[in-house]
């Protein structure tokens, strides 16, 4: 690893401490120019190798709103302020002057002990990923930078005990590391049911996940990214999908909607999860608390300044919402409408009616049709939840887990707040024509049959159980470990590897290039009822969607369940990084972190079995194609959820085709009751039972 990497790398290393405190396991120290050498080795000892930051005039003029977010408090991408302070330090990051490793490390090196340390991570890591200039492999592990995010507090506390009752004892015969198990008991008990699904919504690699979505697509962000708004629905529709999923595996109803915000939420959640270094914890809310109006008073010495909002704000913002929904426009600020439907071919001056919704109802000021008017429903949600314990901030509270991207998911609330959020976007959707037969049907091709396998069981039978993952605290947090590691054992879900087998026929007398497009859902309802098309349509997720060439007759296609074009492997530790340091020579790396983690891409199941069902519909490629998307680009190895970074994304489909909208009453001459008869309609379709058994042990996946 050369040194400008090294800079890069390190600046991440325990983000809460000063950078003149020894980095990479005590072997690295930042050195101010205005700070002797020999200052630095008295403190630290000689061992310790200095990188110089020199000095960099009027590194923080111009940026005001930077300087309202202070230290030691948690940075929210749901706060307008916040995400002012963002954009102006995003911009210093980004300044074309910045050419090279070298200087983007010296800026931010002068830059980072006079911030907010999670704003600081927030901007600097954007910027590695979205200049072509720097590889986005040089981040590291977002859960690794700040474990407190991920890890409670009981647990960090068990590490440091662990490391104090070593404290006097012979460091010569002292382990290089020590390791502590986390596992699967999480934030509460038994007693209350929804801590039955407490290890998917806690789970590190899908709160990284989301901290990563909102990284590459921030709300406000000055470089837009390709169909934001309806990627935006896309991307939380499926999370919540797949968290139905993981309710009706545990014998739950699915999520209800939040949508009456002047009745109690039955649901708390007590986090257990500190700040920073500190023993400052985020918010709790016990059973059954009100929402109140939010209306924290913005001012400069207020730890959190938020603009203050109520209740009647977010009733009014949803019924102009709705009313734009059933009357097909939303309105300028001049009075010109903005037509929303999706039958459009999107363009330069042309968006789909559900990407235009995105923009206004997540609150994208550069990008909603009228801010003022249709408001800011989606962060107002986050933040009234988010301070429902302190919405006057007389108590100076932090805000609750629900307030920060890299820990809300943890909330059940949010996944309360996200179904309206959900249905929101659903009323649009049930508005729209339904797909034509011949958007539907590619009369060249059949699909024969689709089945699963795993190599060591039965066809289309499924395995999951648990794993563990083990990352370095200590890079994150300060442990008084004397360059000794302290890691954390974390217990997850996981499953067995698979491969999709699909027999598909061209009976043209020529190869086709088509796009394969493979869904999941539940087979059975809370009741154990097959259910109707319509309660079904929502439980459908994506598990993947590939090109491939078909060539004249038939085809036998397999496909590993680890290519999915959801899915990312668990992101790069800094030991990884250490060890295996990008090099000038690689490719273009494919990945920025953003991206369903893998160990989560089949749902639990049942220690019985659980039947859920494969879909597999097949389109012609060449409607399907995006001019501008086509080779390998950055960040794209989990392009369905997550785009392709500087490109369009790659399928030209409204996303969620062909769940996305009710079908006709009849397809291809065929009664549509359940998914069942729309396979049949399709000659391009199939269908396919399946089942997921839970071994509950730690699968040997070697």
């Amino acid at each position: 690893m050369n040194d400008d990497q090294k800079r890069l790398l390190y600046l991440f290393e325990r983000p809460y401490e000063r950078l003149n405190i020894p980095r990479g396991r005590g072997s690295i120290v930042f050195q101010p120019d205005d700070l002797e050498v020999e200052e630095l080795a008295t403190r630290w000892g000689t061992r310790v190798t200095t990188m110089r930051i020199p000095t960099i005039p009027n590194v923080m003029k111009d940026m005001h709103m930077v300087k309202l977010v202070k230290r030691g408090t948690t940075y929210s991408q749901f706060n307008p302020l916040h995400r002012a302070a963002a954009k102006e330090l995003i911009q210093r990051f980004m300044d074309p002057q910045i050419k090279n490793m070298q200087i983007l490390s010296h800026v931010a090196a002068s830059i980072k002990d006079r911030v907010n340390e999670e704003l600081f991570i927030y901007a600097l890591s954007y910027a590695i990923i979205r200049n072509p200039k720097f590889d986005s492999r040089l981040v590291p592990a977002i859960y690794e930078v700040f474990p407190n995010k991920f890890i409670p507090q009981h647990t960090i506390k068990q590490a440091m005990d662990q490391l104090r009752s070593t404290q006097y004892k012979d460091p010569q015969n002292l382990p290089d590391e020590f390791v502590v198990e986390h596992n699967i008991e999480f934030t509460g008990s038994d007693l209350n049911p929804e801590h039955r699904v407490a290890y998917f919504r806690e789970d590190y690699g899908l709160n990284a996940h989301h901290w990563h979505w909102h990284l590459v697509f921030p709300v406000e962000d000055e470089r837009p990214r390709d169909r934001k708004g309806e990627i935006f629905f896309y991307m939380h529709n499926q999370m919540m999908a797949r968290y139905d999923w993981e309710r009706l595996s545990n014998w739950l109803n699915r999520v209800v909607k939040l949508n009456n915000w002047r009745e109690p939420i039955p649901e708390g959640y007590f986090p257990k999860l500190t700040i920073n270094n500190s023993a400052k914890q985020y918010g709790t809310r016990p059973d059954n608390m009100m929402l109140q109006d939010f209306t924290r008073i913005d001012k400069v010495d207020e730890p959190l300044p938020f603009a203050p909002f109520d209740i009647n704000d977010m009733e009014r913002w949803r019924t102009r919402l709705f009313d734009a929904i059933h009357k097909g426009y939303m309105k300028k600020k001049n009075g010109d409408r903005v037509i929303l439907s999706d039958n459009v071919v999107p363009g330069p001056d042309q968006k789909r009616g559900v990407d235009i919704l995105g923009d206004t109802f997540e609150a994208d000021a550069d990008l909603s049709v009228n801010p003022d008017f249709y408001g800011s429903l989606h962060s107002a949600g986050h933040d009234i939840i988010g301070f429902i314990h302190d919405p006057q901030g007389h108590h100076k509270e932090e805000v609750g887990v629900i307030g920060d991207t890299s820990t809300s998911c943890r909330d059940p609330a949010f996944w309360r707040w996200h179904k309206f959020v959900d249905d929101v976007f659903n009323e649009y959707k049930m508005l729209q024509e339904p797909y034509k037969d011949n958007e539907l049907i590619l009369e060249s091709v059949e699909v024969e049959s689709v089945t699963v396998t795993s190599g060591i069981l039965d066809d289309n039978v499924l395995e999951t159980g648990w794993n563990k993952r083990t990352i370095e605290a200590s890079r994150g947090l300060d442990f008084r470990s004397e360059g000794r590691s302290i890691k954390v054992n974390l217990e997850h879900l996981t499953h067995r590897p698979f491969t999709y087998n699909i027999q598909v026929t061209n009976n043209q007398t020529d190869p086709c290039d088509v796009t394969v497009r493979v869904y999941m859902a539940p087979k059975r309802n809370e009741a154990n009822n097959t259910m109707t098309f319509m309660d079904q349509r929502l439980l459908w997720a994506e598990m993947d969607k590939f090109k491939i060439t078909l060539e004249p007759g038939s085809n036998s296609l397999e496909r590993l369940s680890t290519e999915s074009s959801i899915t990312i492997p668990d992101e790069l530790t800094f030991r990884d990084l250490e060890e295996n340091p990008p090099s000038e020579d690689d490719p273009p790396s494919l990945f920025c972190g953003c991206g369903w983690p893998q160990h989560l891409l089949l749902p639990m199941g049942r220690v019985g079995g659980m039947d859920f069902q494969i879909f597999v519909l097949i389109s012609d490629w060449e409607l399907d194609k995006v001019e501008g998307s086509a080779g390998e680009k950055a960040c794209s190895n989990a392009a369905s959820y997550c785009g392709i970074l500087n490109a369009k994304f790659p399928d030209a489909r409204p996303m969620g085709y062909p769940f996305d909208r009710k079908p006709n009453t009849k397809v291809n001459e065929l009664v549509i009751r359940n998914f069942s008869d729309f396979a049949d309609a399709l000659p391009n379709a199939i269908m396919s039972d399946i089942k997921i058994y839970l071994r509950n042990e730690i699968l040997n996946l070697d």
